[in-house]
């Protein structure tokens, strides 16, 4: 501080030394701004740099905080008063100081005035000095444009940045969201998964969307029993850990089998193993199914028998009973919930069990009649039965010779025989699926007309002598080809492979039968045929065209594609209707002798109908 006010006290000393040297600055220099008595101020000047300010312009400029000094006529006869306003409250008292400084003045205009006399008398002059002080450079005209812009910016740049922490703050919270919900939609995984391990799916489902399961009736149902010959004694003997986990591996290994047939486990109790096939989904190959479950089991105990690494088993010994017939399923208990069945078949089931040898297959002459082209059997005889009397049994000895292949599997026959039976499984599931769920603005491809063609495949297909694989993939393909327009009238194609897949899969249909069906979904509508079964889908689906009623079905394809927005210009799908049926000829010698109508006399009265359409 006191080196500033050192260098300020140099820098005054500076200018009035350099004022005494300078004679043209006496009274009566003439300086612009100075007023009423110019000749008394001799100089001004900055206060830090000494350079003098030019009078000559009309009102000087000064920098922003800048100071100044004025010097006068510096005469020891002569008193000096000063004031400014702004830096001054009033005037100085009078003295011989012939020099005034002020420093750090603010913006604005300043007015700086003096008096003088002679020592000790009255006042003789009085003189002024006008001057400025410009704004500093955040105050100019150019700052108060940035500014607003600088203000804008800010907003802009502010709410970007709030906007940028909000999206994060939402990114992070949706992160969480999606982790507690990945959570939860993982418990909720586990839950439905034991939940489903503890109940048939539908009913599961059903008890989730009801809180409870209704009671169902089954007509035709397999039941299972099993149980290990000597259960008691071998408990008695065995360690009971050794006991149980070879137990667990029994059921588990029974478990995948009941799986891979579709098969319903209900239960175990001790040693005893319980399952049905025809439920919760019905079906016609439960019987087969279940033989064959069974026969995997009985193949199963004995590897067990025989191998070293598993001593414990050359003691096991499994009966198997099996019945069909009609039962009653649900299920029972509001805290431990199961899944049961109920019934006459469930007792005599196992009465069969309970009939039977160590090793074997024991069945009823119920379930004889239904898998007897299928397996080879003994009959028993009819044997007595507690609370039964005498019921027909029969020993399952294993798949037929010219069923089965060398090892005692099924063979490629028996498959194709036994999905010749689940066709009709599946054509019952999608017809009455669409029925369910078609649009009522579905005119031409009603339930009527899809089984129609379903029918006149099989029709056809019998008539040409389509090997026994082919009409599989035939009727399959001819259940499926307008199952797509309930779902998707835009893609009717893709929606209706779509849900063969997935219902095939159900049924036990492989892959080789789903690529079957594909292809010949696909290319129906082509008359370019390189299969039998190809050529017989194409005439069911054109058969329409060689009936009486093709007019009326025409006016239905027509009311249709109205309804759904197809027809742009009517008298181009007419045209385009004739050129397609003009093209698809039927391919098959019998679909040409069925025909009703002749092509030509269908043509015309298209014409016709056409005519009429369009003139009204």
């Amino acid at each position: 501080m006191v080196i500033n006010h050192f260098r300020r006290l140099l820098s005054v000393t500076a200018v009035l030394c350099a004022t005494a040297a300078l004679p043209w600055a006496a009274a009566g220099s003439g300086q612009g701004r100075v007023t009423e008595d110019p000749g008394k101020l001799t100089g001004v000047f900055l206060y830090r740099s000494g350079e003098r300010i030019d009078n000559e312009i009309n009102t000087p400029v000064l920098k922003f905080r800048e100071g100044v000094v004025f010097t006068l006529e510096d005469d020891p006869a002569l008193e000096y008063s000063y004031f400014m306003s702004g830096p001054d409250l009033d005037w100085t008292t009078w003295s011989d100081r012939a020099y005034k400084e002020y420093t750090d003045l603010g913006r604005g205009r300043y007015r700086f005035m003096y008096r003088y006399r002679i020592a000790e008398s009255q006042e003789t002059g009085e003189g002024s000095f006008s001057f400025r002080v410009k704004a500093p450079w955040y105050f100019s005209p150019l700052a108060w444009i940035i500014y607003p812009l600088l203000l804008i910016f800010g907003g802009v740049m502010l709410r970007r940045r709030t906007h940028k922490l909000y999206m994060e703050r939402q990114k992070r919270l949706e992160q969480l969201i999606a982790e507690r919900t990945e959570e939860l939609q993982h418990e909720k995984e586990k839950s439905d998964n034991l939940l489903a391990n503890m109940l048939p799916k539908g009913t599961a489902e059903e008890i989730m969307s009801k809180g409870k399961a209704d009671k169902r009736k089954y007509n035709f149902v397999t039941v299972l029993f099993s149980d290990i010959q000597g259960f008691t004694k071998i408990a008695e003997e065995m360690n009971p850990e050794v006991l149980i986990d070879e137990l667990d591996r029994f059921f588990f290994h029974f478990d995948s089998v009941a799986e891979k047939y579709r098969i319903e486990k209900i239960k175990t109790i001790g040693d005893a193993y319980m399952c049905a096939g025809g439920i919760p989904e019905r079906n016609r190959t439960n019987p087969v199914e279940v033989v064959l479950a069974a026969l995997e089991m009985q193949q199963y105990m004995k590897r067990m028998k025989k191998d070293p690494a598993i001593p414990a088993a050359r003691f096991w010994d499994i009966r198997i009973g099996i019945h069909t017939g009609t039962v009653i399923a649900g299920v029972v208990g509001h805290k431990k919930i199961t899944y049961d069945i109920w019934g006459d078949t469930v007792n005599t089931a196992s009465r069969m069990e309970s009939s039977g040898e160590a090793g074997k297959i024991n069945i009823s002459g119920t379930t004889y009649e239904f898998v007897k082209e299928y397996f080879t059997c003994d009959y028993r005889g009819r044997m007595p039965v507690k609370y039964k009397g005498d019921l027909d049994m029969y020993f399952v000895t294993g798949i037929r010779p010219e069923l089965r292949e060398p090892d005692g599997s099924p063979n490629a026959r028996f498959m194709t025989k036994i999905e010749m039976i689940r066709v009709l499984d599946v054509e019952e599931h999608v017809f009455s699926k669409y029925s369910g769920i078609a649009s009522p603005d579905l005119f031409f491809h009603s339930t009527d007309h899809i089984r129609s063609v379903a029918l006149q495949a099989d029709l056809l297909a019998r008539a040409e002598n389509l090997s026994d694989q082919e009409y599989v993939h035939l009727r399959l393909a001819s259940v499926f080809i307008y199952f797509g327009y309930a779902f998707d009238y835009n893609d009717p194609e893709t929606a209706a492979l779509k849900r063969a897949e997935e219902i095939l899969t159900v049924y036990g249909f492989g892959p080789q039968t789903l690529d079957a069906v594909k292809r010949l979904v696909t290319s129906a509508a082509s008359p370019e045929q390189d299969s039998s079964a190809g050529r017989v889908l194409h005439d069911a689906i054109y058969d329409f065209t060689g009936r009486v009623d093709f007019i009326a079905m025409t006016d239905r394809l027509y009311r249709e594609q109205k309804a759904y927005g197809k027809i742009e210009d009517e008298k181009e799908w007419f045209r385009e209707l004739s050129a397609e049926i003009g093209r698809n000829k039927f391919l098959t010698a019998t679909a040409s002798r069925l025909r009703s109508v002749p092509a030509d006399e269908q043509l015309k009265a298209l014409r016709v109908f056409a005519g009429d359409k369009l003139n009204n």
